[in-house]
Parts: C-alpha cells; structure tokens; sequence
C-alpha cells in the first residue's frame, strides 16, 4: 500500500472512468514501457483494449500500479516480491470479504429464524 507520505509526491487520480497510457504513466510517475512490461508481471494489471490495441486503464488499476510503483521504488522489492506481496493481499481482502458475507447471510437466517418460530 502506498504511505500518505508517498500518496503526496503523486498528483490525484482524476474522476475518469478510463485513463489512457501517457495519463496513467503522469498519475504514477512511470514510463509508459514500464506499464507494459508490469502488465505481463502482474496479472491483477488488465487494461481495457480497445480498437488499435489501445490501453485504457481504469481507477482501480491506477491505484494498483500506484502500490507496486512504491513496493518496487520506495520499498526494495523485486518484481516477484512485490507480486507475491500484492498476491497474498488479495487473498487476505477475499477471506475478509468470505466472512462478511457469511457474517451477513448468518444474520439474514437468524431473523428467518425469529420470523417462522412467532
């Protein structure tokens, strides 16, 4: 995740729906052949292609290249480092969100539960 200290040195992601390859390489202070080779290193990188095979990013992806731009700049890590590092945050945010879910659906038949035995 990027720091609030490193959020700073980067200018705020606009609210676009898509952002092309030379706006996202000015949001990330990154080359534009820099995104394209971390598209084939990171899987959760997937830009919208569109005609002339042309990339468009969305927000999401934006905020995705910001966290692997300060894994590998402002953290030392290796591109496999930083991939498993991302890997195994996803994994984490999906068991987080497993449990809410089953927290929710849990409570739905509780109620069910109170409702069939009035």
């Amino acid at each position: 995740m990027l720091e609030p200290s490193q959020n700073n040195e980067l200018p705020p992601i606009p609210a676009k729906r898509y952002f092309t390859i030379g706006e996202v390489s000015d949001l990330c202070g990154v080359k534009p052949h820099v995104l394209r080779y971390w598209e084939q290193e990171f899987p959760q990188l997937k830009p919208v292609k569109r005609r002339g095979n042309r990339r468009y990013y969305q927000r999401q992806d934006v905020i995705v290249i910001r966290q692997i731009r300060g894994l590998l700049y402002d953290e030392g890590f290796t591109i496999g480092g930083a991939r498993n590092k991302l890997e195994g945050d996803e994994a984490r945010e999906d068991v987080s969100h497993s449990h809410q879910i089953i927290r929710q659906v849990r409570a739905e038949l509780e109620e069910i539960l109170k409702l069939t035995r009035r």
